[in-house]
């Protein structure tokens, strides 16, 4: 049965006080609220670097069995290797990846993958089936270049899906090309209206036997949190 998994990026946002963390929550215990509320979460901070095994360890014992983590890809592949060179940068990607894959909580999740906003479509376009298997990856692509079919074949042989991600510089459409959808919703705002459209849109694709995952922009502001749960409840 297919699953909706509904998030945000990071969750160490002090400024949510009152709007989605209570006022006098500790630090320490805001992972905990926030998987009572929703179900996924992506770390960006893997974007950078691991985190370490004590802190995967800590995430995993404040959440439940049920709930899932979105492994962001690191900046080695993406930004400095910019999706070339593949071969090279597998063993990065691997290394950064290995100990969250380890954990089950994080095997579960989806690895997104987003291009730096200036890379064109090349050789990269053989990226995917070069990656590590035995987990789901999600393709951020940030410009148009990569919008065509010869990418999108590529993809669905690799099982791996195409990120629609919602901005105001560029919209990609949602193509399926994988078992799974993976959305970042990356405009300035969402109206309720907005969220019940994209709650229509998610009940249609679990009807597909597709796992969805929604994962609202991140901010300071708690906007992105209620959405999420807003949507979760609705779909």
């Amino acid at each position: 049965m297919a699953t909706l998994f509904v998030g945000h990026p990071v969750f160490a946002y002090p400024a949510w006080k009152p709007g989605f963390y209570p006022a006098k929550l500790p630090a320490n215990q805001f992972l905990k609220h926030y998987a009572e509320r929703l179900n996924c979460v992506e770390i960006n901070y893997t974007f950078r670097r691991l985190p370490a095994a004590t802190t995967l360890a800590a995430w995993v014992e404040a959440t439940p069995a049920c709930f899932v983590f979105a492994v962001k890809a690191n900046m080695r592949i993406t930004h400095i290797l910019r999706l070339r060179n593949a071969e090279a940068g597998d063993g990065g990607f691997s290394e950064s990846h290995r100990p969250a894959a380890d954990v089950k909580a994080f095997g579960t999740g989806a690895v997104p993958v987003a291009a730096a906003d200036e890379v064109r479509c090349g050789p990269a376009a053989e990226l995917p089936g070069l990656l590590p298997t035995g987990m789901r990856y999600a393709f951020e692509f940030r410009h148009a270049s990569w919008l065509v079919d010869e990418v999108y074949d590529e993809l669905r042989r690799n099982n791996v899906s195409l990120c629609v991600a919602e901005s105001e510089k560029l919209e990609v459409p949602e193509v399926i090309t994988a078992d799974f959808v993976y959305y970042r919703l990356r405009k300035p705002e969402y109206t309720e209206e907005d969220v019940d459209a994209l709650a229509a849109r998610a009940r249609e694709l679990l009807a597909t036997e597709r796992d969805l995952y929604l994962m609202f922009k991140h901010e300071e502001t708690p906007a992105g949190a209620l959405n999420a749960e807003l949507l979760l409840k609705k779909a």
